[in-house]
């Protein structure tokens, strides 16, 4: 029986596996000690319980354990990797090169260390939101120190050619950081094959509990230094202070370990279930637009411009249905999309997005309900709409 609300908002967070919940409840309750406590038995249970998570999280992106340092988010794993590092290597050089398509994660702490004396380069994107791997070969200097590129978008789910951009940055010399939040769990992923030096990722993407991230740091060839950002403790290595969340991190290791099982037969179903959802959107839609990569995308991501709608109207028209324009942490925001601006589309395409996220919980009758009244809506809203009503006259205007 299909229930009511539907989800379909699950890059902004993910419902949590129930597997997930049923191994963190007893470290609320039973196994309550703090994981640094090396003398008594409660913080020795914790502290194993910690460190085989570590070797969960580690096993998905295959890194050593001892690489994996846990944080409260994939925000603060971006701030330690891009501020941490740029610190540790000042001395070798102020210049940073990113994105303009990045979360506002990178682009704030970019902006951050700017004003600090630091000179970032922001490279464009193209169409689909891909970057041109010459302007980032010329892009770097003597005085680079840090690339750092989203793995996959949040909003339009454009995967990059992170490998290619991790042996440029390699036959350079320079370290190479790639915010992998939305990509860790629902690609195959593996940092050694890709030369990753730093890797950014969060439980809640991925069916896991909200509050709880990891950096993955590389410690094999090279030992990759980072300055701490936070003080007061010596936890994780000296490299992120104050007391381990240790029914998140819990959590955060099963929910790697069921991606990792689960993984290829959860790609194919839900790639099913998205282009299900898009080919019965544009079958019975006209000027319905697809933000981002045709194929080289996240398989849960469709991101859909309704020309002659407005996306706030459309969402608003189906409360039943969570979905979102964009960016969780910008979604207050009044502007339109920084990604949407940077691959360059009209504003009217801008102003008319909707990111649909779909999930593992996700089902056919929820999407086919969907479509339905996706178009039922778009249909009305049009029928409504002064612009869609000059254009049916034969006034058009270019997309």
């Amino acid at each position: 029986m299909l229930k009511f609300p539907i989800y379909l908002d699950n890059h902004s967070t993910t419902q949590p596996d129930p597997r997930v919940v049923k191994v963190m409840l007893p470290f609320f309750t039973e196994i309550y000690g703090n994981a640094s406590s090396s003398t008594n038995e409660f913080g020795w249970k914790a502290g194993a319980a910690v460190e085989n998570a570590r070797k969960q999280v580690s096993k998905l992106i295959n890194s050593d354990s001892r690489e994996i340092i846990f944080t409260s988010g994939a925000t603060e794993s971006i701030n330690l990797a891009i501020k941490g590092t740029a610190d540790a290597y000042s001395h070798k050089g102020n210049h940073i090169i990113t994105v303009k398509t990045e979360h506002k994660a990178g682009l704030d702490s970019c902006k951050s260390l700017e004003k600090k004396g630091y000179a970032v380069t922001y490279l464009s994107v193209d169409k689909y939101g891909l970057i041109d791997l010459d302007e980032l070969k010329n892009a770097i200097t003597g005085k680079t120190i840090l690339v750092s590129v989203m793995y996959a978008n949040n909003e339009i789910g454009t995967i990059q050619h992170i490998e290619d951009i991790a042996n440029i940055c390699k036959e350079k010399g320079v370290l190479f950081h790639t915010d992998a939040t939305q990509a860790v769990g629902k690609i195959a992923l593996d940092v050694s094959k890709l030369n990753i030096d730093l890797l950014s990722f969060s439980a809640h993407k991925m069916h896991g509990p909200k509050g709880v991230g990891a950096l993955y740091i590389k410690n094999k060839s090279l030992k990759i230094k980072i300055t701490p950002q936070t003080d007061g403790g010596e936890q994780e290595k000296d490299l992120r202070a104050g007391t381990l969340n240790v029914p998140g991190i819990v959590g955060f290791g099963k929910a790697c370990e069921i991606a990792l099982n689960e993984m290829d037969s959860e790609i194919s179903r839900i790639k099913n279930l998205r282009d299900t959802m898009y080919n019965g959107i544009i079958s019975q839609l006209d000027e319905v637009y697809l933000n981002g990569h045709p194929d080289k995308r996240l398989v849960n991501n469709l991101n859909l411009s309704f020309k002659y709608v407005n996306s706030d109207a459309l969402m608003m028209s189906m409360k039943e249905i969570a979905l979102s324009t964009g960016s969780a942490c910008s979604s207050g925001s009044m502007e339109t999309s920084h990604v949407l601006n940077a691959i360059n589309i009209s504003e009217d395409l801008r102003h008319s997005a909707v990111r649909f996220g779909l999930g593992r919980f996700n089902n056919d009758e929820e999407i086919q309900y969907t479509i339905h009244k996706v178009v039922e809506k778009v249909n009305y809203l049009r029928k409504i709409s002064p612009a869609y009503q000059m254009a049916k006259k034969g006034v058009y205007a270019e997309p």
